[in-house]
Order: structure tokens, then sequence, then C-alpha cells
């Protein structure tokens, strides 16, 4: 059995966003369905939670310590990792491992005090790792910190998660066209722009790199409350994409 969950799946201010009373913030605050969180994902795999970042504060209690196998990290921006610094205090004797890119900066004291958390080597790019349920392909990211995206891959059933980045890098684009996948979940935080935002893509960037790489389906994350706001004016997405929703999950087709 194997479920990718959407923990999270809004931009840092996420939605409903302080302070704002759009007509998606105020959808938002009066329907929970349409909040969301940090994006932020976990892999349940024969029992066992894979995260993929720390967004959410207060992951000690959505899951159990022994529930927990491993951590995956984006990049280490605090709105991506600020769910590890109340893990770490644990006083449990094991470890839990965490992968990440090769940033020797990390975030506040986390590689000086990491307490339960051990941090692993720098990712290679494109070196796929297996996890025997399943198997992980870090892949680089452009943005404003050392980031990476990850495609899983469950029998021929593979799903690309591919958040904070604006455009991506040729090698992460001709590695998709030459391993097509599945799902394609990917950064999306502004409807259409003039002007192209410095570390996301815009609605425009996003279907483009969707139709670039064959991805069969596109989910959109990482969503701010403007895109929201246009979504509930202009109903006409292209078949095959959607946006992504906290609490969606996807399960690798009967048979992959």
């Amino acid at each position: 059995m194997f479920e990718f969950r959407f923990l999270g799946t809004g931009n840092a201010g996420g939605v409903p966003l302080w302070g704002c009373d759009c007509t998606a913030c105020e959808a938002a605050r009066q329907d929970a369905s349409l909040r969301r969180r940090g994006a932020s994902a976990a892999i349940v795999a024969d029992g066992r939670v894979t995260l993929i970042d720390a967004a959410l504060p207060e992951l000690m209690d959505r899951f159990r310590f022994e529930q927990v196998q491993r951590i995956l990290l984006t990049h280490f921006h605090m709105d991506h990792v600020q769910g590890l610094f109340p893990l770490r205090w644990s006083e449990r004797p094991e470890r839990l491992p965490v992968y990440r890119p090769d940033d020797p900066q990390g975030a506040d004291d986390l590689y000086k005090h990491p307490g339960v958390l051990e941090f692993q080597p720098p990712c290679e790019p494109f070196k796929e790792l297996d996890f025997r349920t399943f198997s992980v392909t870090p892949v680089p990211l452009i943005h404003s910190r050392v980031t990476q995206g990850f495609i899983f891959r469950v029998g021929n059933w593979r799903l690309a998660y591919l958040t904070d980045t604006r455009g991506l890098p040729d090698a992460t684009l001709a590695f998709l066209q030459a391993n097509p996948v599945d799902e394609m979940v990917l950064d999306c935080s502004d409807p259409p722009r003039e002007t192209p935002s410095r570390n996301h893509n815009d609605l425009n960037e996003a279907l483009s790199i969707w139709r670039a790489s064959g991805a069969k389906r596109l989910w959109l994350t990482h969503i701010g409350h403007r895109l929201d706001l246009w979504l509930k004016q202009n109903d006409n997405l292209p078949e095959g994409v959607q946006a992504a929703y906290d609490g969606l999950v996807l399960r690798p087709a009967h048979g992959a």
C-alpha cells in the first residue's frame, strides 16, 4: 500500500492570509476545507510514514514517533523546516534519518543541535534511493536556497514533487522528459502574471513546464490566495490540471 498525502498546499502566508478580506480568504475562514497550510506532504507505505518537509509545527500531534521512518527535505527555508525544531527534542534512543540538499548553512542551529534528527550526507542529484517499498530520485530545482525536488517510483508509477521552484533546470526537465511521470505536483503560487516572480511559478509558467515535461497530470501546490481568487473567477484549467488541496491523497493506478 502506497499513499501520497498532501499535508499542506499553501505558500508561506497560507490561505486565508492574515489581514486579507478577499473573497478567497473569507471563504477559507468560513470553510476549513478551503484552507491551505504550508506546502508539505507525507508518504504512507506499509504503515510507516515518510515526511516531505516539515512545514507544520504540530507534526508531533499528527504522527507518533514510531510511525515516522524518515524525512525528506526540499530546502532549508524556515517555512519548510519549522516542524523539525520541536521534533528534535525527543528523548527516544532511536535516530530519525533526514535526507537533505547540499546546503551547508541549514537552518538556525539544526546542524549544531540535531537531537534525534540524523542528517544524512547531501542527496546526490539524479541518484535513485531505494527504500524497498518505493524509490525516490532527488532532482535540482531553481530557488533562492539550494533546493531539490523528488521523483517517487512505485513499480511503473511515478510522481514528481517539485515545490519551491521557478522554472526547472535543463537537466531536471530532460530527466523528466526521459522518464515521464504519471503525476506532477508543481509549485504554482500565482495566477498569470505579466512580471514573473523571482522564486515561484505563476500559472503560465506551471502549465508550460507541465506540457514540456510530458507528465500525464498536473497538481498545483504552494498556492497563494491570489491564485485561489483567480481560480474562483476563472474555472477553466486545462484537462488534466487541478489545484491540489490539503488532505488530498494520490495512489498508484491499479496494476502500476
